[in-house]
């Protein structure tokens, strides 16, 4: 699929949304094109596309601009949990361009833990009254709803999830706007419900079975997503940093700043790194489609690595451009700060690098 056009209009408006502006023109036009709906069935009118089609998009957008990628990447990974446990009408919503979801799992308790939840969930007749404090939302004051985690009502398991809308009473979002290091224009607020009343047939699956759809759809959904928007800010980092080292001279020599050997070898190294994570991105997807044996362990490393990777490029991208850097106009900068989410956005990248440890020892993830 050509997602060319998006691409451009959120490169149009990256610098306002850098400056903390929602990117409302770019979702606006993914909906009009149904494009908001690009993984819903085709039942509910959705483009019933796949993990890989949304990856691609995500990707693509993230070399203009690393907020707005991010948005679509947590309102498709709330999409694929309210297609397989969530109400027609809100699935037939999104299929149509209507709704805007997102994932309201971070807590302060839990921190990267994301998969264990301190709210709670007090029945009260055919209603559910939920309690506790999210850390982060992305599009906190835009989603129409959140996929939002709770303690069971009943039991000792992890976690239930439920389908939140975000004007439900008792849910508030903090005053204060997101001003934060990077990714300012994704909306990324915390979050807290005071024994907000929802209807008991919001859960999305059974009651206690958070944990499981945490596992089985959240995390490769979110992993892969997100490691494809790291590739897509290397894949922005490379080539506006070989631009400038080519396009710009030293004067009095009359030679450009990639003529230096050093120079070159940096942006080697940052077009290597790049490709190594595109290439393991393209084989976990290829693990998940063939239910390779060596899926869950893709998976793991995928948003590591290109978390880790895409802080190397970066880095090399500010060394690179030097002074020059450290203003707006060469266009690195924004992209050093985005890029440095991925590090801890949970599974930050040391829980995942303790994940991968216990899967290639053999032992049990918990």
């Amino acid at each position: 699929m050509d997602f060319e056009k998006y691409a451009q209009l959120a490169a149009t408006h990256a610098a306002e949304v850098d400056r903390g502006t929602f990117p409302t023109a770019t979702l606006k036009a993914l909906a009009d094109d149904g494009l908001l709906g690009l993984v819903s069935s085709k039942e509910v009118g959705g483009k019933g596309a796949g993990l890989a089609e949304a990856a691609a998009l995500v990707e693509r957008l993230a070399r203009e601009c690393g907020s707005t990628a991010m948005v679509v990447c947590m309102h498709f990974c709330a999409t694929a949990v309210i297609e397989a446990h969530g109400p027609l009408d809100v699935r037939k919503a999104i299929a149509a361009g209507k709704h805007l979801s997102t994932l309201a799992f971070s807590e302060v308790g839990s921190r990267s833990q994301f998969w264990v939840s301190l709210g709670t969930a007090q029945a009260q007749g055919n209603d559910v009254l939920l309690s506790g404090k999210k850390s982060w939302i992305t599009s906190a004051r835009h989603a129409d709803s959140y996929v939002w985690s709770s303690k069971p009502v009943a039991g000792s398991e992890l976690s239930t999830l439920w389908l939140v809308p975000r004007v439900t009473p008792g849910i508030r979002v903090a005053d204060a706007p997101f001003d934060g290091l990077g990714l300012r224009g994704n909306d990324s607020s915390p979050a807290s419900a005071e024994a907000a009343k929802v209807p008991a047939s919001v859960r999305l699956g059974d009651d206690g079975a958070g944990f499981g759809i945490m596992m089985g759809t959240v995390l490769p959904w979110f992993n892969v997503l997100s490691a494809n928007v790291s590739a897509g800010l290397m894949e922005a980092a490379v080539t506006r940093t070989a631009a400038h080292a080519g396009g710009t001279q030293f004067q009095h020599a009359g030679s450009a700043i990639a003529d230096l050997p050093t120079v070159r070898a940096y942006i080697a190294r940052m077009r290597i790194k790049t490709d190594q994570t595109k290439a393991l991105n393209g084989d976990t997807l290829a693990a998940m489609g063939a239910k390779r044996e060596d899926t869950m362990l893709r998976v793991l490393e995928s948003k590591a690595a290109a978390g880790e990777a895409a802080g190397e490029v970066v880095d090399l991208a500010m060394r690179v451009c030097g002074g020059a850097a450290f203003r707006k106009e060469v266009g690195v900068e924004r992209i050093f700060r985005d890029a440095r989410a991925a590090l801890v956005m949970g599974p930050t990248t040391d829980v995942l690098y303790d994940f991968i440890g216990k899967a290639v020892c053999g032992q049990p993830l918990f």
